[in-house]
């Protein structure tokens, strides 16, 4: 399985969950001042962190996807994808000052179920989760769920 939170948090929880389970890539943005936190493939449970510091917006965010996440996802070849659609990085949201737009969820969503399409027969599984600015959580949850439904 293949994890991707698109959360402000490191899926919280998930990644003590996953940490040690060989079986399932973690990939988020956690925002925090430090470099790039990507575990060894020959530790139990992978996780690809590309912390994104406050004020990062859409370039950096597109830029840690296509560079980090993606060629760990294609080497890890994911049969199951699961999301943690979290919205509160949108530029509306003041949890993070991340200044995401909802055009980034659309994006990171279309690239989720291509790799799905790719390596896991279409299998992906999205769970709601953070997101305060009731009019961006909005925009950017129909726009996920679009790009589920159509991409």
């Amino acid at each position: 399985g293949e994890v991707v939170p698109i959360d402000v948090r490191l899926g919280t929880g998930t990644r003590a969950i996953f940490r040690v389970d060989a079986r399932v890539l973690l990939c988020s943005a956690d925002p925090c001042p430090r470099g790039p936190d990507v575990d060894p493939p020959t530790r139990p449970g992978r996780v690809v962190n590309c912390p994104l510091p406050p004020g990062s917006g859409s370039d950096a965010f597109r830029a840690a996807v296509q560079e980090q996440w993606l060629p760990a996802l294609e080497a890890f070849a994911p049969q199951l994808l699961l999301i943690s659609a979290g919205f509160d990085a949108h530029g509306a949201d003041d949890m993070s000052h991340l200044r995401f737009t909802t055009a980034d969820y659309a994006w990171v969503t279309e690239v989720a179920c291509g790799i799905a399409d790719r390596h896991a027969q279409g299998r992906i599984v999205s769970t709601l989760e953070g997101g305060y600015d009731l009019g961006s959580l909005a925009a950017s949850a129909a726009a996920h769920i679009e790009k589920l439904v159509f991409a």
